[in-house]
């Protein structure tokens, strides 16, 4: 980004030229980067400065051992669907039955992305390849965990958005990629003690990062955003 730029003009790139990244290079990311971003993200704000937000960072032999343990346990799913009941989310992070204008837009952001990528509704094996690609982190070299102690309110789930967004802004600031993934939310009981997270703890989310694949055809995947007039109520 070029400092030539005014302020906004520079915040606004960074915020628009985010998105859900599904292909990263193996281009390691220094470890200084990871701790910038993160303090620079821990500006966030939170009720009463309660800062309820816990990271852990994967990389290397952890990183990739986590992988290999949720991707046995997803493959085995696949064999024995009766698994899925031993691996639940902490949390409702999706409404328990879908309604309308929400339903339409997560339909067109799943068939948007599949259909890209050449998957159609019947095809089951390759719906399950690129589910998959979550628990892979994308191949990003490095994965994070966000947790939050159980015993904190629904508001420190608010206060954790700004801070996850903060995050993936200032990963474009420096040039890097994220996926913030829900996907792992359901494997809580693999992950938590996998990082030493206490008992007290709670997963929030995942988050792949690293550089992205810019030769990837699923990168070209960009979701829509529906204009102002639908979400804004101007009142004078």
């Amino acid at each position: 980004m070029t400092h030539d730029l005014p302020d906004s003009a520079i915040v606004d790139a960074a915020i628009t030229s985010r998105m859900a990244v599904r292909a990263f290079t193996q281009q390691p990311v220094a470890r200084q980067d990871i701790a910038d971003l993160l303090q620079v993200a821990s500006r966030a704000p939170s009720g009463t400065n309660t800062q309820p937000w816990k990271v852990y960072v994967l990389q290397g032999a952890s990183r990739d051992q986590l992988v290999d343990k949720v991707c046995a346990i997803h493959e085995a799913m696949r064999s024995d669907p009766a698994l899925l009941a031993d691996y639940q989310e902490q949390y409702d992070y999706y409404p328990a039955k879908w309604f309308s204008p929400y339903i339409e837009r997560r339909r067109e952001n799943g068939w948007g992305l599949y259909g890209l990528l050449g998957i159609t509704k019947s095809d089951r094996d390759m719906m399950h390849v690129q589910m998959q690609r979550n628990f892979r982190f994308f191949d990003a070299p490095v994965g994070l965990m966000f947790t939050l102690d159980r015993g904190m309110g629904r508001g420190s789930l608010l206060d954790y958005g700004t801070f996850l967004q903060n995050i993936m802004v200032a990963a474009r600031g420096r040039g890097l990629s994220t996926c913030p993934q829900q996907a792992w939310n359901m494997f809580n009981k693999v992950i938590l003690p996998h990082v030493g997270a206490g008992a007290q703890e709670l997963l929030v989310c995942g988050m792949a990062l690293g550089y992205a694949d810019q030769t990837a055809v699923v990168n070209t995947f960009h979701t829509p955003r529906v204009p102002l007039d639908e979400f804004v109520h101007w009142l004078d």
